[in-house]
């Protein structure tokens, strides 16, 4: 059942919905090819960019399938970026957006991952495309303050901050601030997927926050963080005493709007930007990039 509804989003994606054929192609290509390899694939991801799978390893074969998997989201940091931006990437898992930031746009990031098996995926990533000099890979945590955290392992996309009384397979994590790890510099923007220990993360970075050289922040808004006490809500509320708003992003008439409810999805990811006209003018400037299964 989980398969079928796989498919069926792949085949709805909105950069599939012009050809569902070459999707379903590109589907059982990987799915018979992924029984037949014996290792890691290289797949083609934006302009000249690739990511590496294996078998399930759906933060790479989502965008194999859609082209940009979190398409608003992974549009909007293509759109937004400019060579020699820094971009800071929050639970970069195996570097897709990593790699589309400095990869296909030639911006500098800092890729923060705490899980070592992810983050050896990462920086193969980052070997694959050549974009060593361009990347710094942390295997850190950040949160609150400096210290020591335990994460999950081997969940791939939904590794999080440990919960109290929370068992199975767990490593122990340094963990930084927001803070900390930009030191001098400020990001153009930031993408933060902790899972739900999100709150934690922004507490760590108010000077970073505070700084209006940052255009905006994509967040996950998706009800994780009630495993941790916290609630969507407040979140979006400390970021508004940042000056920050939330808004939807269509790449392909580029236009930024209002999020509807303006409270944000409480679904998926939020965008909160900051100064509207200046982020407005980036993305209509941006050239386009070119997918598997199109341009954007």
């Amino acid at each position: 059942m989980k398969k079928i509804y796989r498919l069926l989003r792949i085949l709805n994606h909105p950069l599939n919905r012009a050809n569902k054929t070459t999707a379903l192609a590109r589907y059982i290509r990987w799915q018979i090819g992924a029984r037949l390899l014996p290792a890691e694939c290289a797949l083609p991801f934006v302009n000249d960019t690739h990511l590496f799978a294996v078998r399930s390893m759906f933060g790479a074969t989502g965008n194999w399938y859609c082209g940009l998997d979190e398409m608003e989201d992974m549009a909007f940091v293509l759109h937004a970026l400019r060579p020699g931006d820094l971009f800071l990437d929050v639970g970069t898992n195996i570097g897709s957006y990593t790699v589309l930031a400095a990869g296909a746009v030639g911006a500098n990031v800092i890729a923060v991952e705490p899980v070592p098996s992810t983050f050896n995926s990462l920086r193969f990533n980052v070997r694959l495309n050549n974009i060593d000099h361009r990347v710094n890979c942390l295997n850190i945590g950040l949160g609150e303050t400096e210290g020591e955290l335990r994460f999950t392992a081997g969940r791939d996309c939904t590794n999080h901050v440990l919960t109290p009384g929370e068992t199975g397979e767990s490593v122990l994590v340094q963990v930084k601030s927001l803070d900390n790890v930009c030191s001098e510099r400020t990001p153009a923007v930031i993408k933060i997927d902790v899972e739900g220990y999100e709150q934690a993360v922004i507490s760590g970075g108010k000077r970073t926050l505070a700084n209006d050289q940052l255009h905006a922040v994509i967040m996950e808004t998706n009800g994780c963080g009630q495993r941790y006490g916290w609630d969507d809500g407040s979140l979006i509320e400390k970021m508004r005493n940042f000056g920050f708003l939330t808004f939807s992003y269509d790449p392909f008439t580029r236009r930024i709007r209002p999020a509807q409810p303006e409270t944000g999805p409480g679904t998926g990811n939020t965008l909160f930007i900051r100064n509207i006209e200046a982020v407005q003018e980036r993305v209509a400037q941006a050239p386009r990039f070119h997918l598997v299964n199109g341009e954007i």
